[in-house]
């Protein structure tokens, strides 16, 4: 249809040969993207009106947590320190149960097919289920506080490094693996010392990698009730404090340049 609309150019060569030249499909790309475009913002209620006349009251809120409140920089080292733990703690448990669940879903070291077809359905589930979401279910489970905050971060760490370690393992070089499976080893044996010094890099790497968008998580996770900064971020928010939520976001853009600056180093390393 498309070629029949906009026919091929024709480009006569030097040597008087005519060659036809497809047209670029790019116009009809973009035209359907502004079809869908402005489709979507139909049936959202999006609108650009909208937009562009309330914009400015963005950069006012702004505007008003400059100077932050420096008064209240006390208040905010324990939920700051609240919010490090659960980053932390949950990172460094869900990396952990995070690895038998990889290998349990990686088809060329589990035989069994149901084995691995259930992991990667637990790791889909997860990843699916959005943090505040399972910490709003966690705090309904075990209550208010940072218990819940740092569950929500484990079942977020267990889905993301699951999905990308199974796909590394699945992708490794299984000759060594397979040459110590015939030397007398146990598939556990061979994947010990034939894959795990293959995958690890990457492991510690991509767990560093989710320990680091952990602590950006965990400072909303307050929101519902899962303890951390988030929580006095939401009351400041409530309050119309702004000049303390200010301070709250000048204190987190600090910390978290720190550890990504920190975590970066690390994983320079492990390349």
């Amino acid at each position: 249809m498309y070629d029949k609309l906009f026919p091929p150019k024709k480009i006569v060569l030097p040597s008087g040969t005519t060659v036809l030249q497809k047209r670029s499909r790019t116009p009809l790309i973009l035209l359907i993207l502004v079809v869908c475009t402005v489709l979507s913002a139909d049936f959202t209620g999006f609108s650009f009106k909208l937009l562009f006349t309330r914009i400015h009251q963005f950069f006012t809120i702004v505007l008003a947590m400059i100077p932050p409140d420096w008064s209240s920089l006390s208040e905010i080292w324990t939920p700051l320190l609240d919010t490090i733990k659960m980053s932390l703690l949950g990172s460094i448990i869900g990396a952990g149960i995070a690895l038998p669940v990889a290998v349990a879903a990686s088809s060329n070291i589990i035989q069994s097919k149901v084995i691995t077809f259930i992991s990667k359905v637990v790791l889909s589930l997860l990843r699916t289920l959005p943090t505040l979401v399972s910490a709003l279910i966690a705090t309904f489970v075990f209550g208010l506080g940072t218990m819940a905050g740092t569950v929500a971060i484990m079942l977020f760490t267990i889905s993301y490094v699951g999905k990308l370690l199974y796909e590394q393992i699945e992708n490794v070089d299984m000759g060594p693996f397979e040459a110590m499976e015939s030397l007398g080893m146990t598939r556990l044996q061979a994947f010990r010392f034939a894959v795990m010094p293959q995958v690890l890099p990457g492991y510690i790497s991509t767990s560093l990698y989710c320990f680091e968008g952990n602590v950006r998580y965990a400072a909303i996770l307050g929101f519902v009730g899962a303890g951390g900064i988030g929580l006095i971020l939401n009351e400041g928010i409530g309050w119309r404090d702004y000049p303390a939520v200010g301070m709250i976001i000048l204190v987190l853009i600090v910390t978290v340049t720190l550890i990504e600056s920190i975590s970066e180093h690390f994983r320079k390393k492990l390349i």
